[in-house]
């Protein structure tokens, strides 16, 4: 049964009373049914009807639409987008770095929530950081009575000192992280604003600067990393979190894990990537993570980062090149090469071709057929 009106459910905190929002457009029948909710009051503040956060309160909202609107609760329940990672939850480097003297740390129960969630450990160190750097902002004041003005305000600090718009989300995030989940309220922060993501094109090199950039590599590990982002369009922590059995040279195909979203995939394995990685097998001998670092644990992402880096200086390339450029070539060359959209969405994860869609701005063969005005 498809539904015209819908209801979403909000979090409300109103003179430190938890309330359930209902949020929908104006009708004259959900008008008069939400009137007859129990103890339903309006708030000018939220421009909502609201009752109070009771169990039988959410009984009668259920029972009271059932049929007439679809009620949506997505944003009311609380809910994780954290992938089941396997990796080990690490925070010794949280309590063995140096700060400076009257430094305010992040209170260990952030530190219990984001593991029991299964935040990944970058995640953890980003909302740490970005969490430490809020509460620092406001160092005389408890934690707990930091307002929304407050956070507005800080906020603002953020864009006048010309942070990115993904810094100031992350933040967003990491403050979220605390008054919502860690701290069990409500969700007050709902209305705060968040900056607009700029819709960049993504850098792409033509296939004869990947070739150079791939020969510029320093040695055969190196050469088998940067070949293996490319012609299989990982991105850097599927890269990190490959295992040796994943790489199934039977089918020519590699088995993506815990990907982003939680998800499982396969990809193509090129053969001269293949060649390169039986050669690297038989000289460093990994244990379990196709690529390991010091004592056979898993390599590291600056690791990563940094032989990119040094082989697109060393090729001459003037690109600013990261690991998720080679990604976006890959993708870009199967374009350019007629592959269907639709694999190339498969080979990369997404989930909807919408946002593999963006590749056909930057692929060369869009453009062929045009022919220069200046030209003709």
């Amino acid at each position: 049964m498809k539904f015209r009106q819908h209801i979403t459910l909000k979090h409300l905190l109103i003179d430190n009373k938890k309330f359930i929002g209902l949020q929908f457009y104006s009708n004259k029948a959900v008008d008069i049914l939400v009137k007859q909710l129990k103890h339903v009051n309006w708030s000018d503040e939220f421009n909502m009807y609201h009752v109070p956060n009771k169990k039988n309160q959410l009984d009668e909202i259920y029972n009271t639409f059932r049929g007439v609107a679809w009620v949506d609760s997505k944003y009311f329940f609380n809910q994780t987008r954290s992938k089941e990672l396997n990796e080990v939850f690490d925070v010794d480097w949280y309590r063995q770095r140096k700060r400076p003297p009257n430094y305010r740390l992040c209170p260990e129960v952030y530190l219990q929530k984001l593991e029991l969630k299964k935040y990944s450990n970058n995640t953890v160190r980003l909302y740490v950081k970005l969490f430490e750097e809020f509460i620092n902002h406001f160092f005389d004041k408890d934690i707990d009575h930091i307002n929304e003005l407050d956070i507005r305000d800080y906020l603002k600090l953020l864009v006048t000192s010309k942070r990115s718009n993904s810094y100031i989300n992350q933040s967003i995030n990491s403050i979220k992280f605390y008054y919502e989940v860690v701290m069990g309220m409500p969700n007050r922060l709902y209305r705060i604003d968040r900056p607009r993501k700029k819709k960049k094109l993504p850098v792409v090199l033509s296939k004869d600067q990947i070739k150079l950039l791939i020969d510029s590599t320093n040695n055969l590990k190196h050469k088998c990393i940067v070949s293996l982002l490319y012609s299989s369009g990982l991105r850097r922590s599927e890269l990190l979190n490959l295992k040796i059995n994943d790489i199934d040279s039977s089918r020519m195909l590699i088995h993506v894990t815990d990907a982003k979203g939680n998800k499982d995939r396969y990809t193509i394995l090129s053969i001269n990537a293949l060649k390169d990685l039986r050669e690297y097998y038989k000289q460093w001998k990994p244990q379990e993570y196709l690529f390991e670092g010091i004592k056979n644990k898993q390599y590291s992402t600056g690791s990563v980062g940094k032989i990119i880096s040094a082989a697109a200086i060393k090729a001459g390339i003037r690109k600013h090149v990261t690991p998720h450029t080679l990604r976006h070539s890959f993708a870009t060359h199967l374009l350019e090469n007629g592959t269907d959209l639709r694999y190339i969405q498969l080979l990369l994860g997404h989930n909807s071709t919408k946002t593999t869609e963006i590749y056909t701005h930057v692929a060369k063969s869009s453009f062929d057929s045009i022919e220069n005005p200046l030209d003709l």
